[in-house]
């Protein structure tokens, strides 16, 4: 693990495959509406590399050939959206450790953060409903305002609300736009390797730190 220590004083957190394993609950509704159009459907694992960007693109990886035209696609994501609003939180929970990192972080009153490329509103039900016993300083989810990661406009007026410089803010996710994100907001890129994306990746796209469990993202932390 590359130990950088300086005085961080935030962490933005992405959501999906970082705080919440939600790979299960994800997998489970976009098989559901494959089958119900008598479509091949993935294997849990295969949505590792599916999902980050949004359902749009989640929808349009997991679809054959033939069916990748944009109207297709928007259908597709218009039944995705319901088939997950009713059953998004069957197996979604935390990773292990989660709860004792949070809980460490707000003990050493370090501001905390989430930003997701799912729907805002979805984000904050879901940190709200999940992740109930802290109190995070901002939850951000995608709007139609603002780019989607990995642009890095959303974690910079994340930067700007805490009022704090990004080169003090360690940047957390488990993907290439989670990395790509930090490094275009000036932010310390830290790749976690318990989420959906592999370590060769995170390297790949500039992660300066790695780390196995959420423990070690303290170390991080004079």
């Amino acid at each position: 693990m590359d130990l950088i220590v300086m005085n961080y004083k935030a962490v933005i957190f992405d959501l999906d495959g970082t705080l919440l394993n939600s790979l299960e609950d994800i997998a489970d509704s976009a098989n559901s509406v494959l089958s119900n159009h008598d479509l091949p459907t993935h294997k849990p694992d295969d949505y590792k590399i599916f999902v980050g960007s949004g359902i749009s693109e989640l929808m349009s990886r997991a679809l054959p050939e033939k069916e990748k035209d944009p109207d297709t696609i928007d259908d597709y994501v218009k039944e995705f959206r319901e088939e997950y609003a009713r059953n998004w939180n069957v197996k979604t929970e935390p990773y292990a450790g989660i709860a004792a990192m949070l809980d460490e972080l707000v003990s050493r009153k370090i501001k905390i953060a989430v930003l997701s490329n799912k729907l805002h509103a979805f984000t904050k039900q879901c940190v709200d409903e999940l992740l109930p016993r802290w109190k995070f300083n901002i939850v951000m989810g995608l709007q139609n305002d603002i780019p989607p990661k990995p642009d890095p406009t959303s974690a910079l007026q994340i930067a700007k609300q805490l009022n704090i410089d990004p080169l003090h803010i360690l940047y957390v996710g488990d993907s290439d736009i989670d990395m790509k994100t930090a490094l275009a907001a000036c932010m310390h890129p830290v790749g976690v390797l318990w989420g959906f994306r592999t370590k060769k990746e995170l390297q790949k796209n500039g992660a300066k730190t790695l780390i196995e469990k959420p423990q070690e993202l303290l170390d991080l932390i004079e």
